[in-house]
């Protein structure tokens, strides 16, 4: 949200910036602090990309979004749900549970449940702010641990720092 301070008492709102009065006729972008913040979104984007440019990375994929979903997967938050096919008097019905304990014992226990179970993968843009701080943090860790040391990294990182 974009915003333009006209003044900084009276009846207005006043809104501190850290502490700080805003600027009369300084406009401000304005977002939530509940929810992740476009910052963590860029940074999330550009260390992914570069992980992926790197080709120091141990995962097996076969393009840029399958690694981003196995990046969340691994890294991330993970699944928010599950949809799985279960025989109800010989018919599949496609089902869905929010933990894999929802799903009943003897579609889990299926010796290729991989063909009946599929988990969802929680979107990065419904990731809170601590979700997406601590992915960021297990991705960059992941990063070191692989090697990367590219310029790029290294400038994402200082930014980061600031």
């Amino acid at each position: 949200m974009k915003g333009l301070v006209t003044e900084t008492s009276g009846q207005s709102a006043v809104i501190l910036f850290d502490g700080q009065l805003p600027d009369v006729g300084a406009y401000y972008f304005l977002e939530s602090a509940q929810g992740g913040t476009n910052a963590q979104n860029k940074a999330f984007h550009a260390l992914v990309m570069e992980y992926w440019k790197s080709g120091q990375h141990s995962y097996n994929a076969s393009s840029y979004l399958d690694f981003r979903n196995q990046i969340k997967r691994h890294l991330g938050a993970g699944f928010e749900a599950y949809i799985y096919i279960e025989m109800v008097s010989g018919v599949p019905i496609i089902k869905d549970a929010k933990s894999i304990d929802d799903i009943p014992d003897h579609v889990r226990n299926y010796p290729d449940f991989r063909d009946i179970i599929r988990g969802r993968l929680k979107s990065w843009s419904d990731y809170t702010l601590k979700e997406r701080k601590s992915t960021i943090d297990n991705l960059i860790a992941d990063m070191i641990q692989a090697g990367v040391n590219t310029k790029k990294f290294q400038d994402i990182m200082e930014g980061l720092e600031k």
